[in-house]
């Protein structure tokens, strides 16, 4: 439900005069403060004004819900084929702390660095294991979908305590589920949005 022109104007009274009482609105408005009553209940019912008792109403600034497809970054992934050793070149070229196993554009593992460094002072032959081996495979990767809320993220990346989460869209084709990876999500993504919006 929008707002009418004159639910509007209150709000912009509102803005400019607050705390403002209702009498003072209705008068501004050469109305009753009765004939406003369903106005202002609208107002205050939807969260946009508030209203203190002896003191006024107040506006209340609202916050826009943020999803995680506005911050994410670029996919970092290797084929589930490649060596251990390639992909230990990938991970240090990229510069990233966990890198994506994908088959296609589906997501199928995931791999740490310090996954990598175990296999790597063993006495594996690294060249010739391929990554699925010693991948996390689904269903047991921590992931988020495209359209899910960026506190609800956050809330993923600290109870979990991964430094990044890969973002997917999630299909059935032929009852199977397919984990397309569309970017990923990292402390360093979510550093950036909370620097962005402190110095507003």
């Amino acid at each position: 439900m929008s707002l009418t022109q004159r639910q509007k104007t209150i709000v912009e009274i509102v803005k400019e005069n607050q705390p403002i009482i209702g009498d003072e609105i209705a008068k501004r408005l050469s109305l009753t403060r009765s004939a406003l009553r369903t106005d202002f209940s609208i107002l205050t019912g939807k969260g946009i004004l508030k209203s203190k008792p002896k003191v006024g109403y107040i506006y209340q600034e609202r916050k826009e819900k943020k999803y995680i497809h506005e911050i994410m970054g670029p996919v970092v992934s290797v084929e589930s084929n490649l060596s251990v050793y390639d992909t230990i070149l990938q991970i240090f070229a990229k510069d990233v702390g966990t890198i994506f196993i994908t088959e296609g554009e589906n997501l199928v593992g995931i791999v740490s660095r310090k996954d990598l460094l175990k296999i790597a002072i063993g006495k594996t032959d690294i060249n010739k294991v391929p990554i699925n081996v010693i991948m996390t495979r689904m269903p047991n990767i921590i992931y988020c979908e495209e359209n899910d809320e960026i506190v609800e993220v956050v809330k993923k990346l600290i109870e979990h305590q991964i430094d990044s989460l890969p973002v997917l869209k999630i299909k059935e084709v032929r009852e199977k589920k397919v984990y397309k990876i569309v970017g990923r999500v990292t402390k360093t993504n979510i550093t950036k949005l909370f620097l962005e919006n402190f110095e507003k």
